[in-house]
């Protein structure tokens, strides 16, 4: 967030109105600019018309540069200035509030715990509206989107903040008191689980595979007068959940919210390319702490290659950095699952030679296993896992201290003691891919371990090198098998796939761009 102070008023821009007033003690919440005026009373009117490609147009651009211009480091005025321009419409100023408070996140510094507990119970009255009340409006996949990945992030901030006990005044841990029930994990994980059930999407997928629906096909609109808002909420509510599961921590349940979208086809998910972003990286991580290397791979790969393809295409967008920020976290958890499971051959050369360029000291390391490797394991984890989170409230009666790290060191002491059960798995894959058939004398003697010893390492190895799919079936991870008869060891490796037809797609793609550079070339 930006380190301007909450009440603080932008003095600069100009136009449409005029800028917000004065020092930054003159802020007054009822004051509207007339261009302000302008943008509530025309997205009012877009919304009671239906008009999805205006409200877009205003959500994503009116919105973002009136506060550029207007209020980069103040609050925009508040829903009771602005109600007079919206007939008062209830749901519309929730509404409002949901980009005010979310526009006070982004820019204003620091939020008390009154403010956080304010849009707390502006999102308890949003989504009480939705579940139970008769919304008869479309809105933009975009803003849906939004809605439900700043809810998650402002639970995730607000519990951060409480546990940051030592610095916090008496005034703080006043208000901390007072606002005890604001963001409660059970409430925050409740709102969203019961957006999925009254949307019933789980069951509107389903009778998508079927042929019955057309959710995914007309890109969760209602194209018969009706309302997208619940439905597309509790599709998105879905990811939702899988990611706070994983700031918990329970990655199992994380993956079993999410199992009614099938990844392997496009999805309303993709549409949003935050909503791609979060879903792939959320998911990756859960199989990559569940073990199920060779699913957060193929993941990997295919948003990695999706993002190398279509970057530039977002280079305007609000959330550009945090696109390359998501990007590298993901090569870092890439670089992770693939020292832990070479599966180089489910990797796209485009990504590989990404990879490579910045990770490939790092990877090296991460095979040997000393005191090096887990460094490097640590220093990539810490960099890339999400900020996991202690969802209960502190004990504030007792001497006072910082707890916003625990679950974070909880996560990679877990993380690590994995690594460390793994370190002589190493050396019984590197023997074992040289040979077809060995006898366990043999390996043990190579290994310098007695023969009891080896079959406990070659035992652990199958069981690290499985996992439990989400149907409960077990999976394995390794790109080869091995399996002992008469105290000889068998090893079937698989042999990886050559895709000729990706080579040639891509020398193709080359060849058409130098001719379209050779055509540009001027002859005299």
């Amino acid at each position: 967030m930006a380190a301007a102070s909450y009440d603080r008023e932008d003095g600069g821009g100009g136009g449409g109105g005029g800028a917000q007033r004065g020092s930054r003690d003159a802020y007054d919440p009822n004051y509207v600019p007339d261009s302000v005026k302008t943008f509530v009373t025309h997205l009012y009117r877009h919304i009671r018309d239906k008009n999805v490609y205006e409200i877009h147009q205003m959500y994503e651009g009116g919105f973002q540069r009136l506060s550029d211009r207007l209020f980069r480091d103040a609050p925009w005025p508040s829903a009771e200035a602005v109600a007079p321009y919206c007939d008062g419409d209830h749901v519309f100023l929730l509404l409002y509030r949901e980009l005010w408070y979310r526009h006070a996140y982004a820019r204003l510094s620091p939020l008390t715990a009154s403010h956080r507990a304010e849009s707390w119970a502006n999102y308890c009255d949003l989504f009480s509206v939705v579940l139970h009340g008769v919304v008869n409006m479309q809105l933009p996949n975009q803003w849906l989107w939004d809605m439900v990945d700043e809810f998650v992030y402002q639970f995730q901030s607000f519990c951060q903040y409480r546990a940051k006990l030592k610095s916090k005044t008496e005034d703080e841990l006043q208000q901390l008191k007072q606002f005890d029930t604001a963001w409660n994990v059970y409430g925050v994980l409740n709102y969203l689980q019961a957006l999925v059930e009254k949307s019933m999407i789980a069951q509107i997928l389903e009778r998508e595979k079927e042929g019955l629906e057309q959710f995914t096909a007309t890109d969760g609109y209602d194209y018969e007068g009706g309302s997208n808002v619940l439905k597309v909420l509790g599709y998105y509510s879905m990811i939702g959940l899988l990611r706070i599961h994983c700031l918990l921590g329970d990655y199992h349940t994380g993956l079993k919210c999410l199992a009614p979208i099938d990844l392997n086809q496009q999805g309303v998910y993709t549409i949003v390319i935050g909503s791609h972003i979060s879903t792939i990286y959320h998911y990756g991580f859960a199989n990559l702490m569940m073990r199920r290397y060779v699913d957060a791979i193929r993941e990997f790969n295919k948003i990695l290659l999706y993002i190398v393809k279509y970057k530039q295409y977002h280079q305007k967008s609000p959330q550009y950095d945090q696109i390359l920020k998501k990007n590298e976290q993901m090569y870092a958890l890439l670089a992770i699952c693939l020292s832990l499971c070479p599966q180089h051959n489910l990797i796209d050369e485009n990504v590989s030679t990404q990879l490579k360029e910045k990770y490939n000291d790092k990877m090296t390391k991460m095979q040997r296993f000393d005191d090096e490797s887990y460094a490097a394991y640590d220093e990539l984890f810490s960099y890339a896992c999400p900020k996991f989170i202690t969802p209960s409230p502190p004990v504030l009666d007792q001497p006072l201290t910082n707890y916003n790290q625990d679950a974070y060191r909880l996560q990679l002491k877990l993380f690590l003691y994995e690594v460390k059960q793994q370190q002589l798995l190493s050396g019984v894959r590197s023997y074992l891919k040289l040979y077809s058939t060995i006898t366990i004398a043999k390996l043990a003697q190579y290994m310098e371990v007695d023969e009891a010893t080896l079959r406990s390492i070659l035992m652990t190895y199958k069981h690290k090198m499985h996992a439990v799919d989400n149907n409960g079936k077990i999976v394995s991870s390794t790109d080869f098998d091995f399996y002992i008869k008469e105290d000889v060891i068998h090893v079937a490796e698989s042999k990886p796939i050559k895709r000729h037809g990706d080579y040639f797609l891509r020398q193709i793609l080359k060849f058409e761009e130098m001719i379209g550079e050779l055509e540009k070339v001027q002859f005299d």
